[in-house]
Formats: C-alpha cells, structure tokens, sequence
C-alpha cells in the first residue's frame, strides 16, 4: 500500500518494543502503529517513542472502532488515528499531512463516536485519567475557558498571554483530544470530565 513515489518504508516491526526500537536507530518521519501486538502493545508504544522526544510522527491504525482506543491513542500523544479499512488513497494522503504536522482522525469514526458518546462510552479510568495527564496544568486553563465558550482573544486576557500563543495551545489541544473544531473539543472535555 505504501509503494508510491516520494515515499518508503524503512523499517518494520513485530512487536511494541521492536517497533520502540526500530524507531530510535531508523528515526523515520512516521510510523503506522497496530495496537494490539505481541511484547508491548501500540499505546504503550506510541507512548514510549513521545516521551524519548523522537521526531516520529505515530499514526496509530487498527480495525477496533473502539472509542476507548481512540482517547488512549491519542493521550499518548498519537498524531493520527485511522481504521484498516481506509482507502489506500486516503492513507497516503493521510501519511503525507502528518509527516507535515497536521494531525488526522479518521473523520468518521471520530462523529460517529461523538454522536453516539453516552454514560457508557465516556472515558472512564484508566482512559481518562490518561487523556487528562496528556494535557500540561496550562493547556487544562485553556481548555476550561474555552469550554465556557471563551475566544482565543477572551483567552490570553483572562490568562495574560498573547493571542498567538493561545492559538498554538488551542491547536495542541484539539491534537490530542482529537478534535475537529472547539465545540468538538468540548464535548469530548465534559464526556470525559476533564473540565469542571
């Protein structure tokens, strides 16, 4: 699938810790990340490969659609979250953006997730606490005010920074929570009970 032009796979991996591994001596631009894997699962994984402050970009790609694996792919800091069924157009194009630095969640697993999220599907446990330690004391400020429907602008004055900042943390916000656009953000802030 990923025999195009301006691309090539320079690795590949069997289990978590190989991948860890294989990451740290090929240093690639992205890895594609199964979860469930042999040693050390991909979560943990992705983990292990944004706490070592690697470059790698990790787009985590499984056939679950599983909300839970959604919010724990994304606390540990994946930067894309796809289902093995995609298109092979749409995962190349995906690959590029985020070897770019766009983040990208599978568009219709992520509303579908929204728009089915109830008591049931709520992060809960280990996931939230997860999802909540992803995010720095200052990005919770942020997302707390922004929950209350603060702009960017209301932002920086309540919290004396300047707007642009505010931007980026809005930005990284939506990274890891997985999230399109503000409002989604919310959503996916008060169904987990990241915000008061």
């Amino acid at each position: 699938m990923l025999s195009t032009p301006g691309m090539r796979v320079v690795g590949e991996a069997g289990s978590g810790r190989e991948c860890v591994e294989q990451v740290e001596a090929l240093q690639p631009d992205v890895v594609l990340m199964d979860i469930r894997m042999p040693d050390m699962d991909g979560i943990s994984a992705t983990r292990a490969i944004k706490e070592a402050n690697l470059q790698t970009k990790v787009i985590v790609i499984t056939t679950y659609r599983s909300t839970a694996y959604l919010l724990r792919a994304l606390a540990a800091g994946a930067d894309g979250f796809v289902l093995k069924d995609i298109p092979r157009d749409n995962l190349l194009t995906i690959v590029r953006e985020v070897s770019s630095g766009a983040s990208r969640v599978d568009h219709d697993f992520l509303q579908s997730v929204l728009r089915n999220i109830d008591e049931t599907t709520e992060p809960q446990g280990q996931a939230a606490l997860e999802l909540r330690e992803s995010l720095t004391p200052r990005e919770m400020d942020v997302l707390q005010l922004l929950v209350e429907g603060f702009t960017n602008n209301a932002i920086a004055d309540a919290l004396g920074l300047s707007s642009g900042t505010v931007k980026g943390y809005v930005q990284t916000i939506l990274r890891k929570l997985g999230a399109a656009d503000r409002t989604q953000a919310a959503v996916i802030a008060i169904r987990g009970g990241l915000v008061k």
